[in-house]
């Protein structure tokens, strides 16, 4: 019987058309039917609407072109000669099903539904059916794993604690600048990233920062702290496994983003060799699973520690090191660029007494002059912690604080005079050495003579 003779003709596709289109567009799909009239009218239907169609006539033709190749979506008729859709689906499940699955069936009841909930099909349509309708049914299908998938992530960095973390890169010193124009130049390419230099410089917002700018930016960006994921789960957390509770693994759950792995030298040895070949072969397989999952996916790095001197030690592999070690982008400390702290420190000022619901402290001359001449061996982190730490306590601790007779109405962009005083206090510092006090402060030396012809000093 060819079901799609019986199917009725294609009415109007409605107002919400181009909605499902787009929804589709980048999707792969695999047809598994044994009549072929329906196989024929939803490649036909499908085909110029999706990224890539393909048809099996049996659930063993079925499962040798997921041996071969990935698809997003399976359509599945139930009723099949030798194996039914549901029995195949329940055998796939266990050796790697990585796909959405929904249902085509004939007979609608309550047995089959339950089943069908059971061996994780998506949904299911009733044959026969129009276009427009089993649009609709794939469109749902996807739209619940996207929001599926934006859930996960919510929960995952809200857990990891990491929304501290999200923000801007700020400041306009020669490090910073030297920063920007590396990460301009990278953010259009596939190739990894690898961010270096102290804790607290700023490391994860400079590779958010760079996903922003690049062709990413309205996928995930996925953050992992690899020093405090756990050695025994971090493996799977990565990888996923068959079976698991919450399901795909982060390679999965960041698809088309970017995936952030922070502390990159705290992994362990073995999954650095995993993940060597991930980055290599752009595929990988989950826990138990006999099928590999293609990726798209681009992979940014960070470390504080001398990955050179882990190599040496054994503790890192030196094939994932020379991978990952194509472009690398060193962020300044703080104390080099103190021209950035009045910027910074306006910033944090302004996010946390929104947050906190406080009156901000002034940023007075004083104040910044304080801030200005502190080593600030936490760098940036350091600072937005004293800031919010201050705010909370109603002021800045003594050694920051202005004197008792300053109004506090400077404004932040009247800096002149602890310009002056802090370049002085460098220069002094130096012993008189310009070029010294040029790379301490992170201006040029033609910056310095300028300012020290300008102060006849």
């Amino acid at each position: 019987m060819n079901l799609a003779a019986q199917t009725p003709p294609d009415g109007p596709s409605g107002t919400g058309q181009s909605h499902i289109d787009r929804a589709i567009r980048h999707v792969s799909i695999l047809v598994v039917d044994d009549e072929p009239g329906m196989r024929n009218y939803l490649v036909r239907t499908l085909q110029p609407r999706c990224k890539r169609i393909e048809a099996a006539a049996s659930a063993e033709e079925a499962s040798q072109l997921l041996d071969k190749q990935h698809f997003d979506l399976v359509l599945l008729d139930n009723v099949m000669p030798g194996q039914s859709g549901l029995d195949w689906l329940k055998e796939q499940r266990r050796v790697g099903f990585f796909a959405e699955a929904i249902l085509m069936t004939a007979y609608a009841d309550l047995d089959t539904a339950i089943q069908a909930l059971r061996v994780g099909a998506s949904d299911f349509v009733l044959k026969p059916f129009r276009s427009n309708q089993i649009l609709n049914v794939i469109n749902r299908c996807m739209d619940q794993r996207y929001l599926r998938r934006e859930n996960f992530l919510l929960k995952y960095e809200l857990q990891a604690d990491n929304l501290a973390a999200r923000g801007r890169l700020i400041g306009k010193s020669p490090g910073i600048e030297a920063v920007r124009q590396t990460l301009e130049k990278a953010a259009p390419m596939p190739t990894p990233v690898l961010f270096t230099g102290a804790s607290g410089t700023g490391k994860e917002i400079a590779a958010r920062t760079l996903h922003a700018m690049s062709d990413r930016a309205d996928k995930p960006f996925v953050p992992i702290n690899c020093a405090t994921a756990s050695p025994d789960r971090i493996a799977a957390d990565l990888f996923g496994e068959l079976g698991r509770p919450s399901g795909d693994g982060l390679l999965v759950q960041a698809s088309g983003g970017t995936l952030f792995l922070d502390e990159v030298a705290e992994l362990p040895l073995t999954v650095q060799a995993s993940l060597l070949r991930v980055i290599e072969d752009g595929c990988f397989r989950p826990g138990g699973a006999e099928r590999e999952v293609p990726l798209n996916l681009r992979f940014v790095f960070a470390s504080n520690a001398d990955l050179e001197k882990a190599m040496k030690e054994g503790r890192f592999r030196p094939d994932l090191y020379h991978r990952i070690n194509v472009i690398t982008v060193h962020m300044p400390l703080l104390r080099d660029r103190v021209g950035d702290i009045p910027e910074l420190a306006e910033l944090f000022m302004g996010k946390f007494s929104r947050q906190l619901g406080v009156t901000p402290l002034p940023l007075s001359e004083q104040v910044l002059f304080n801030l200005a001449r502190y080593d600030w061996p936490g760098n940036v982190r350091e600072l937005r912690n004293l800031i919010e730490r201050s705010l909370i306590l109603g002021e800045f601790p003594p050694e920051f604080a202005g004197s008792a007779d300053e109004t506090g109405v400077e404004p932040v962009e009247s800096l002149h005079a602890v310009e002056r005083r802090h370049i002085l206090t460098v220069l002094e510092a130096c012993g008189g050495n310009r070029a010294e006090a040029a790379r301490r402060l992170g201006v040029s030396r033609k910056t310095i003579d300028r300012k020290c012809a300008m102060w006849n000093v």
